[in-house]
């Protein structure tokens, strides 16, 4: 579109400030703001510069006035705050990874439901193991610990069982194997979900019910820590097999489409977070030893984007900040880079909150794993299980 000779002693200058505002929503916005109605008639545009004659000098300085006043403001947190200086590998979790979309059951029977997003879950192998109870504890040690029934994330596994080479020609091999390692799950009750090679999601353990699939192992969200996931996380598994270190997924595209629709399901049905959607690999721990990655299954190569999640690989690892748990060198082969930048991230802030505490890392880390120890026997007392 040819340029308004009108607008020509304007734009140059407004260019120019713009540049000049390091916010990108900020920029963003004051460019909105005094943008020319190009297409206006005369009399309308006649007014539009009249009115930017007092109205522009008040735009360009809101978001000069908001940045100083930003960097003035004092830091509210008591002086003993731990402040933790993320490596640059750690990207932020993008803020559109927020609630997830509103998906509702369309059709039910015993064979089968469908969504609304396009999902279709088997029900064929579908049982019922005991309900689900657990107990969470405050993150920051103060007050008591809460009784829950609600899933609260979702920890995807692989399912580490034979393969055959996806070809057509394999087609009747392909589905023996699918429907043995289905049978095989439903009596060890091990997963609430499995997604075959073909990208069929079958639901095996009911999701009102604990599954076996976490073992010992730790995560925490904002606010609670939650220990022994079998309780407290729902398991999707997809039947695969990865190797240390892989760096591309070992989905086919159709298990990749399977597993965003029912994320988004699991999501809106139950509320869950974003940041609560992890690996097995990321939870596992070893209380014997105190070490984490006791089992590494999806410790690299999960395809967090594309199942419309944020990374979370990126996430400091809470069995190492909170409780003291560390990484042995088995465990940095199978996890590559992407989790090795997370447990060198997750040593700085457990190195950092021992400076605060006035003790030396060893003290410290010796500290939280006595608060490990304790906070299992709660979670195993007779108190907590009659409440």
């Amino acid at each position: 579109m040819p340029s308004q000779p009108d607008d020509a002693h304007f734009r140059p200058w407004v260019n120019q400030f713009a540049n000049h505002i390091p916010d990108g929503v900020v920029r963003l916005r004051f460019l909105q703001a005094v943008a020319p109605p190009d297409l206006a008639p005369t009399p309308v545009r006649q007014r539009w510069r009249r009115t930017c004659r007092w109205t522009l000098p008040i735009l360009v300085a809101i978001p000069l006035l908001s940045l100083v006043l930003l960097r003035a403001t004092p830091d509210s947190h008591p002086a003993t705050t731990v402040t933790i200086t993320r490596p640059q590998a750690h990207s932020a979790a993008p803020a559109a990874f927020g609630a997830s979309p509103a998906v509702w059951q369309v059709e039910h029977s015993r064979e089968s439901d469908s969504y609304s997003n396009g999902l279709r879950i088997d029900n064929r192998f579908a049982v019922s193991n005991h309900p689900r109870s657990y107990r969470t504890f405050p993150l920051d040690g103060v007050g008591p610990s809460r009784p829950g029934w609600q899933p609260v994330g979702i920890v995807f596994h692989t399912t580490e069982s034979r393969q055959a080479p996806f070809e057509e020609q394999q087609n009747r091999v392909l589905r023996r194997i699918g429907e043995s390692l289905l049978e095989y799950v439903k009596q060890e009750r091990a997963y609430h979900f499995v997604i075959d090679r073909f990208g069929r999601v079958y639901r095996i353990v009911a999701e009102s019910d604990a599954a076996n699939h976490a073992g010992h192992s730790v995560w925490s969200d904002d606010r609670w820590l939650y220990l022994n996931l079998n309780e407290s996380f729902l398991a999707v598994s997809v039947e695969t097999e990865t190797q240390a270190g892989q760096v591309d997924p070992a989905m086919s595209p159709a298990q990749v489409r399977a597993a965003a629709m029912l994320t988004e399901m699991l999501r809106s049905r139950y509320g869950i977070s974003a940041a609560n959607c992890v690996t097995h690999a990321q939870v596992s721990v070893n209380p014997s030893n105190m070490r984490i990655g006791y089992h590494t299954d999806w410790a690299s190569s999960f395809p967090f984007a594309s199942i419309g999640l944020p990374d979370n690989y990126a996430q400091p690892l809470p069995a190492v900040t909170l409780l003291g748990f560390e990484a042995d060198r088995s465990f940095d082969f199978a996890a590559g880079a992407r989790m090795s930048a997370a447990v060198d991230f997750s040593e700085q802030q457990l190195a950092q909150r021992a400076a605060a505490a006035g003790l030396s890392l060893q003290a410290y880390r010796k500290q939280s794993q006595n608060r490990y120890r304790r906070l299992v026997s709660e979670l195993h007392s007779p108190a907590a299980i009659s409440d």
